[in-house]
């Protein structure tokens, strides 16, 4: 007898139930937009891969109203320190500011926060997860994408006007796409042990450049203790699964290995693998089924959750009729230049770490340990300002003419504490909303616009604020209902203007720049920014109507 078929539609499919799917699917719900989730596995699964999260990743945490759930979850500025082959210290990354408002390196639990991501889509009556339904076939249209599942064994139909395939490594969605997965994988393999119980105690973690046997030891939340140590050619995987191969790997750091509580153990490679498209048509891909890259830098899932942040909003407004389709090309001009360099840098890293010739290996630590007497070159490490930050030279930006160093359209917003006058020490992003935002430094932003711009502004949902001087925050000169009046609490707002020429800024959902300009400019450059973002005119938007989130306050 052949299966039933049912048919369903609805805005968004999203392939794969991870962290960056769940986050994905954790914007659109704030949006409104009808999304199924469908996911293979029968539930998430329930032991940790990634240890480290970012304070991007954070701050995007914190515009889906999760991060109080988060939080519980993780060490706040983990401190990595590098070692040589005599655990003598080679370097150390301890970052100390937090200008995206959260510490820049962060331990937590994957499984656990990936509960929390999953749990916040109880909030949204429109989105869905299927669990046990596998995604067999898709044939895109110019309306949308008609969808094969399997559930149970029984087929299925879903009608979607776009596929999102956060579906990792070995994705289906990007099979389907025929898009090409290019890049490299190691030969060496690697043995990760999760113990229970941390052995050790202490809050550090360390990389051990060992020549004789690289390895990791990174202390995460809940009492969790990851060890990993590359495998050698002539070991067997048979040989790597026996316990006292484990007690003899965690013998140099740990009293009594053969009392250790494993959660879980098991031996991975490493893959630095870019797609080449991250979209097609209707068809879209994130996370680890766009990009692979080594866990050296702890990037991986960070990378995902960028993507996550990047694409929701876009969708939203495509799906929502705020935006034409064209917007949704931005993702792949933004994303695929920042993976990348986030692929190059953690392979350039796992290189310097995995030399296992002995000569080769006391080269290395000679020159990290004279760069180490250079504090120019101190600083660039201990700060990690070696790492790529998002900066956006194409996309859903506009770049203007500009005198500053940095111009700062196409970078990330800083987030400092402010003050409001009804609220004190309060993340900027908490006064910013969840949509655009137009900031204005010392000036009433809507005094510099003209009335059809701010109409345009306002039908977008977007919030006006003017940022002063915390002297100035009670004054009501410039008082006017459509413009929240923001004290710069710690002079972090006033140090980013006296570092650029533009004075007003135009800030995305996702806290990208998207133009900045002087304030005479603000109309024209209003008018440009609507034609990149493929805005749509007329009609009724459905952002006023969406929730405002209360974010919390960052660990001290």
């Amino acid at each position: 007898m052949t299966a039933r078929r049912t048919t369903d539609q609805v805005d968004v499919l999203i392939v794969g139930a991870g962290p960056v799917g769940l986050t994905l699917a954790n914007i659109l719900g704030l949006q409104g937009v009808r999304t199924v989730i469908v996911e293979d596995r029968d539930t998430l699964i329930d032991y940790p891969r990634g240890v480290g999260l970012d304070d991007e990743s954070l701050r995007t945490f914190q515009s889906i109203g999760l991060v109080d759930q988060i939080l519980p979850h993780t060490v706040p500025n983990q401190i990595l320190r590098f070692f040589d082959g005599k655990r003598r210290l080679l370097a150390e990354m301890a970052p100390p500011d937090a200008r995206f408002g959260w510490p820049k390196r962060n331990g937590f639990v994957q499984p656990l926060v990936d509960a929390e991501l999953l749990r916040g889509l109880d909030r949204f009556d429109h989105v869905e997860v299927r669990w046990g339904t596998r995604m067999e076939h898709c044939v895109a249209d110019e309306a949308g994408v008609s969808t094969e599942l399997v559930a149970a064994g029984a087929p299925l139909r879903l009608r979607a006007q776009y596929v999102v395939g956060c579906d990792g490594g070995r994705s289906t969605v990007r099979r389907l796409m025929g898009v090409s997965f290019e890049g490299t994988t190691s030969a060496t393999r690697w043995l990760v042990v999760d113990l229970a119980s941390d052995p050790l105690g202490h809050p550090n973690s360390e990389v051990g450049a060992d020549p004789h046997r690289p390895y990791a030891s990174i202390s995460i939340a809940h009492g969790i203790r990851r060890f990993e140590f590359m495998i050698h050619a002539d070991e067997t995987d048979e040989q790597v699964e026996k316990p006292e191969f484990i007690a003899r790997m965690l013998a140099p750091f740990v009293p009594h290995p053969e009392r250790v509580e494993i959660i879980r153990h098991r031996v991975y490679t490493h893959h630095s693998r870019i797609a080449g498209a991250f979209r097609q048509g209707r068809m879209l891909l994130g996370g680890d089924a766009a990009h692979l890259m080594p866990v050296w830098q702890g990037q991986g899932y960070n990378s995902g959750i960028r993507d996550a942040a990047n694409l929701g909003w876009k969708l939203a407004a495509v799906v929502n009729g705020d935006a034409g389709d064209g917007l949704l090309d931005s993702y792949d001009a933004e994303r695929r230049k920042h993976a990348r360099a986030m692929i190059d840098l953690s392979t350039l890293v796992g290189r310097v770490i995995s030399p296992t010739n002995p000569r080769v290996a006391t080269l290395r630590d000679s020159v990290i340990r004279g760069a180490s007497v250079v504090p120019t070159l101190k600083r660039y490490i201990l700060e990690m300002r070696f790492k790529p930050m998002p900066r956006y030279d194409a996309g859903a930006v506009v770049h203007t003419a500009s005198t500053s160093a940095i111009p700062p359209a196409g970078t990330l917003f800083i987030q400092p504490t402010v003050d409001t006058r009804d609220t004190q020490n309060v993340l900027l992003d908490e006064v910013l909303g969840t949509g655009f935002a137009v900031l204005a430094w010392n000036n009433n932003p809507r005094a510099l616009l003209s009335d059809s711009t701010f109409a345009r502004w306002k039908s977008l949902g977007a919030n006006l604020i003017e940022a002063r001087p915390n002297t100035q925050l009670y004054w009501t000169g410039h008082d006017d209902p459509d413009v929240t009046v923001v004290g710069d609490r710690t002079g972090a707002l006033k140090r980013f203007f006296d570092a650029h020429a533009e004075s007003v800024l135009f800030v995305r959902p996702d806290r990208c720049i998207a133009a900045a300009c002087l304030a005479q400019l603000s109309d024209e450059t209003s008018t440009a920014l609507f034609d990149v973002l493929c805005l749509t005119e007329g009609g009724e938007s459905h952002v006023s109507d969406r929730p405002v989130l209360h974010v919390a306050q960052p660990p001290a």
